[in-house]
């Protein structure tokens, strides 16, 4: 059986993005998940069936420590001669790619799930601008996993049209509303609630990720803050870590979401759905996306979505569908989308009624695996031919 490596700099990527995904593969290929953290990446091996290799790998700019993963990959490369590397987020993308093309891999894989840079400037920018590139370059395909995405990467030149493709109708790996299925909860709304402290009439906004300033919290709170000065009967649940060491909130929003009685805070949880399931609404003011996992999810727990204008979320999210679209960064759109579906209930039943159906047409995880095993097959017939 032929061997096909996957590539991420943390594990956390292959248990949230690609959850499942590995496992599927491995009935057509020998797979092999590389990833830094030795034990978690071990333990994702033995919970899905599948061989991993360690590499530590960093998510910022660490020359040193990037030559010493790359040739560590580099020599695993030429040992195992995979058929297939395929690498997801950027620094796995180019010491995946470089370390693949050193070794003579044949088929050469890159998924994009976003653009980290978008928010940097300057040399740092033209760094992580010209290393973008540099890894377009190695790979024998990119998939952008939006069109909007692929849009971005084509004016920014890094990579011509025929080297880029988008799986499907998008995504990393699609979404399985078997999994997140709002009647899984039925009649257990309240006890969370409860469990939780919210008021049981109270409508309740959701934000799922991390707690950092580029997911719009800061934007988030206050509008929420503004909001609950008008109607009190409404509560913000923030489910995620806070990264205040690598994207700080504002000092002022980070007291706000401690000292606020109507603010809940969860942490980290490993599964959202019962989260999920005692909302009205997902808020999910971000700055920049790939294509998010969380808006699907909301969306196949019959949630409506209050999304930014940015790839992604604009092709998840239709206005007046299925969620309300704002500007991105703009507290003030963003408080009148809340303010408006929590007044208007029959606005938000239609948009919530819509919502699990057009991501089971469009989404479905089993049907995007497909999709991107028929692409290995495809390129490995060419290569075969070639």
């Amino acid at each position: 059986m032929q061997k096909l490596v996957r590539i991420t700099t943390v594990p956390l990527s292959l248990e949230k993005l690609l959850e499942g995904q590995l496992s599927f593969m491995n009935k057509h290929y020998e797979v092999i998940a590389v990833s830094a953290e030795k034990n978690r990446l071990e333990k994702y091996g033995r919970d899905n069936g599948v061989r991993t290799f360690w590499v530590e790998m960093t998510r910022a700019i660490t020359p040193f420590q990037d030559l010493k993963s790359l040739f560590r990959l580099y020599g695993f490369l030429k040992k195992e001669k995979p058929l297939i590397v395929h690498t997801h987020t950027p620094k796995a993308g180019i010491i995946g790619m470089l370390a693949a093309k050193m070794a003579g891999v044949p088929i050469r894989l890159h998924t994009v799930a976003g653009l980290p840079l978008m928010e940097t400037s300057g040399m740092k920018r033209k760094l992580l601008d010209a290393v973008e590139k540099f890894t377009y370059r190695l790979a024998n395909r990119v998939y952008p996993n939006s069109f909007e995405l692929k849009r971005i990467i084509l004016k920014l030149g890094y990579a011509k049209e025929d080297k880029l493709k988008v799986l499907g109708e998008g995504s990393s790996n699609g979404i399985d509303t078997t999994y997140f299925d709002p009647k899984l909860y039925a009649g257990e709304n309240l006890r969370i609630k409860g469990d939780l402290g919210i008021p049981e009439h109270d409508f309740t906004f959701i934000f799922i990720g991390r707690l950092v300033k580029e997911k719009g919290i800061n934007e988030l709170v206050r509008a929420f803050v503004e909001l609950q000065k008008k109607d009190s009967n409404c509560s913000l649940l923030l489910v995620g870590p806070f990264e205040q060491e690598l994207d700080p909130l504002d000092q002022e929003v980070f007291d706000l979401i401690h000292s606020l009685p109507m603010i809940y805070t969860t942490g980290y949880q490993a599964d959202v759905r019962p989260f999920f399931a005692i909302a009205d609404v997902l808020t999910f003011p971000s700055y920049r996306e790939g294509f998010p996992n969380v808006v699907m999810q909301a969306n196949a727990m019959n949630l409506p979505a209050i999304v930014t204008n940015i790839n992604g979320c604009n092709e998840i999210v239709s206005e007046g569908e299925n969620g309300i679209i704002i500007p991105v960064k703009d507290q003030k759109a963003l408080g009148k989308a809340m303010e408006k579906i929590m007044i208007s209930q029959d606005l938000c039943r239609e948009l919530a009624q819509n919502a699990r159906e057009l991501i089971q047409k469009k989404y479905e995880r089993g049907r995007f695996w497909e999709i991107l095993l028929k692409e290995y097959k495809d390129l490995e017939a060419f290569h075969k031919h070639d």
